[in-house]
C-alpha cells in the first residue's frame, strides 16, 4: 500500500525533474511576468485560507461542541464533504455573481438594479473569491478530523477542570485541549494548505485570470499544443513545490514561536469567561454562513439546470423546463458512466488495499511503520508530479485510457478510504477473533466471516468516500486522460468559462448527485441488513 503511494509520485517527481533540467525551463519560467503574482497568490490564498478554517474549526468546536446547534452542524458535514470542489465553486459562483442569486434577491427594490452591477466580484485580482471558497469548503473537512480526534483529547474531563477553575468554554479549551487537539490536526491542516496553494479545479472558477495562480498556469503550459511549454510546466512544477514546502517550513517556525505563548496565557490568569457568549454568537453565525452557503449554491445550481427564462433581477425562473437534461442527456449519461467506472475501480482498489494492510496489521500485532506515507499524496502538489507522470505514461502509450486515470485517481483516494477506514478497524473488538481463534478458526476466516461483516457500516463508508474523492479529482483526470476521457468534474471546469448556466447546473448537480447516492447506501444499506440485529444498529449509530 505505502509503495503504491510512493513509487508514482517519486517517479512522477523524476519525470518532472528530467525536462526542467534538460532545457531551458527555469529560463524561461524566470521571464514570465506574471511570476511575482502568481507566487504571491499561491502563498497568499493557501495560507489566509488555511488559517481562517483552523480558526473557525476551533472557534466552533469551543464555542458550541455540546451544544444543540452544534449536533444539526454535525447532522450537515456528510453532504458538505460529498460536494466536489468543483461543484461547490460552481454553486457559490452562481450564489455571489454580480448577476447571481442574492443580487437578485435584493433587486431592484434594495439596489435599483434592473441590470446586472459592474463589480468584480469573482477572478477579483487579490483572489478573495477564491480564499472564501476554499474556506467553506475546508472547515467541514477540518471538522470531521477534529471530531474524530477530540475523544482522544479527553475533552470533557479537561473542559470539566477548566471551568471548576473559574476559566471560560473558549479560554478554557485553548489552554487544556488545544495543543492536544492541534496536534493531531497537524498533517491534515498540512493537506489544507497545500491544496490551498494548489489547486486547480477552484482556482479556474474563482481565482484571479491575469495573472493566475502557479498551478493554473502550470496546467496551462501543459495543454498546450507545442511542445515547447514542456519544460516551462516542468520548471513551474518545481518551483511549486519548493513554494509549498517553504510555506509549511514557515508554518513548522510559526507553530514554535506560538506554542509557548499558551503556558504564558495560562500563567497570566485570564479566565475570559465574557468572551463565550460573543464567541458562541460569531461560531453560530459562522457555522451557518458556511452550511446555508454551500446548501444555496447546491439549490442554485439545480433551479437553474431547470430554469426556463430566468431575466434579471427576476429572483426566480418564470418557467420551469427539462429542455436542457433531454438536449444534453446522452452526454451527460456517458460522462456520468465515465465518472462512476472510474470512481468504482480507483474506490474498490483503494479499499482492498488498505483492507490488507490493516488486516496484516492486526495479525501481526504491530502497526504499519512510516505511515505519514499515507499523507504524502495529500501534502504533495498534484501540480508536482503529475506532469512527470503524464509524460510517462505518454511514453508508454497509456495516457488518454480511463484505466490510467483510475491508477491515477488511486493514489488520491487511498488516504481518504485509509484515514476513514482504520479507526474502526482497529477499535473492533479483538475478543470477538480471540474467541473464533480457541475454537479453532483460521484467521482468513475470522476477517470473512466475523470482522468483515461486523465492520460493514465503515467499510461501505470509507468507499463512498473514495467515490467522492475520485468524482472532484480534476487534474488527474486532465492531465493522464489527455482531453480524451470526460467526466463531470472535467466538463463542469470547462463548461465554467461559458454563459451556459443551464448546462453547468445540469453537470454540477450530477456531479453531486454520485458522491450523495454512494453516502445514502452507505447509510442504508446496514440499516437494511441488520434491521432484525439491534446491538448491530447500535454499533453502526455509534460508529
Amino acid at each position: 500500500m505505502l509503495a503504491g503511494l510512493a513509487l508514482p509520485i517519486a517517479a512522477g517527481l523524476a519525470g518532472t525533474l528530467a525536462p526542467a533540467v534538460s532545457g531551458q525551463g527555469f529560463a524561461t519560467l524566470g521571464q514570465w511576468p506574471g511570476l511575482p503574482r502568481a507566487l504571491a497568490l499561491s502563498v497568499g490564498t493557501g495560507l489566509i485560507s488555511t488559517l481562517a478554517a483552523l480558526a473557525i474549526t476551533v472557534l466552533m468546536i469551543a464555542a458550541l461542541h455540546d451544544r444543540p446547534g452544534f449536533v444539526a452542524f454535525r447532522r450537515a458535514l456528510s453532504p458538505l464533504l460529498a460536494l466536489p470542489h468543483a461543484a461547490a465553486a460552481l454553486g457559490l459562483a452562481f450564489l455571489v455573481a454580480p448577476s447571481g442569486w442574492l443580487v437578485r434577491l435584493i433587486s431592484p427594490w434594495a439596489t435599483g438594479w434592473n441590470t446586472p452591477p459592474d463589480l468584480l466580484i469573482l477572478n477579483d485580482p487579490m483572489g478573495i473569491a477564491l480564499t472564501l471558497g476554499l474556506v467553506a469548503k475546508e472547515v467541514p473537512f477540518l471538522m470531521l478530523m477534529a471530531l474524530a480526534i477530540l475523544p482522544q483529547t479527553d475533552i470533557a474531563r479537561r473542559g470539566q477542570i477548566a471551568a471548576s477553575l473559574g476559566y471560560g468554554r473558549v479560554m478554557g479549551l485553548v489552554l487544556s485541549t488545544l495543543p492536544a487537539l492541534y496536534k493531531g490536526l497537524r498533517l491534515p491542516v498540512f493537506a489544507v494548505l497545500a491544496y490551498g496553494m494548489t489547486n486547480v479545479d477552484m482556482a479556474m472558477i474563482l481565482g484571479p485570470t491575469l495573472p493566475p495562480s502557479l498551478a493554473v498556469q502550470i496546467t496551462d503550459w501543459m495543454g498546450a499544443p507545442s511542445l515547447q511549454h514542456l519544460s516551462t510546466a516542468a520548471a513551474g512544477a518545481l518551483v511549486q513545490l519548493a513554494l509549498v514546502a517553504a510555506t509549511l517550513a514557515l508554518w513548522l517556525g510559526a507553530e514554535r514561536v506560538l506554542a509557548p505563548l499558551i503556558p504564558v496565557l495560562a500563567a497570566a490568569g485570564l479566565r475570559a469567561r465574557a468572551l463565550d457568549a460573543p464567541m458562541a454568537v460569531l461560531a453560530g453565525v459562522m457555522a451557518g454562513l458556511i452550511a446555508l452557503g454551500l446548501f444555496a449554491g447546491m439549490t442554485g445550481l439545480a433551479l437553474w439546470s431547470f430554469a426556463g427564462l430566468w431575466q434579471f433581477p427576476d429572483a426566480l425562473p418564470e418557467t420551469l423546463s427539462l429542455k436542457t437534461w433531454t438536449k444534453a442527456a446522452p452526454d451527460l449519461a456517458e460522462q456520468s458512466a465515465t465518472t462512476l467506472a472510474i470512481a468504482l475501480a480507483a474506490s474498490f482498489g483503494a479499499l482492498a488495499l488498505a483492507l490488507a494492510a490493516l488486516e496484516a496489521e492486526a495479525r501481526q500485532g504491530r502497526p504499519i511503520g512510516a505511515v505519514w506515507l499515507i499523507y504524502l499524496p495529500l501534502i504533495m502538489p498534484q501540480v508536482a508530479f503529475l506532469p512527470g507522470l503524464q509524460v510517462m505514461a505518454l511514453h508508454l502509450g497509456a495516457k488518454g485510457s480511463a484505466a490510467t486515470v483510475a491508477a491515477a485517481h488511486l493514489i488520491f483516494v487511498l488516504p481518504y478510504v485509509w484515514l476513514s477506514l482504520a479507526p474502526a478497524f482497529r477499535g473492533w473488538d479483538g475478543r470477538i477473533g480471540l474467541t473464533a481463534a480457541a475454537m479453532g478458526t483460521k484467521p482468513a476466516r475470522i476477517f470473512w466471516r466475523l470482522r468483515l461483516p461486523m465492520l460493514l457500516a465503515p467499510v461501505l463508508t470509507a468507499l463512498s468516500v473514495g467515490v467522492a474523492v475520485s468524482v472532484g479529482q480534476y487534474l488527474p483526470t486532465l492531465m493522464l486522460g489527455g482531453g480524451r476521457v470526460e467526466t463531470l468534474t472535467t466538463e463542469a471546469v470547462a463548461l465554467s468559462s461559458g454563459g451556459d448556466r443551464r448546462l453547468i447546473g445540469a453537470t454540477a448537480l450530477l456531479q453531486m448527485a454520485l458522491p450523495a447516492l454512494g453516502f445514502a447506501l452507505a447509510m442504508g444499506l446496514p440499516r437494511l441488513i441488520f434491521r432484525h440485529r439491534r446491538a448491530m444498529l447500535a454499533e453502526r449509530s455509534a460508529a
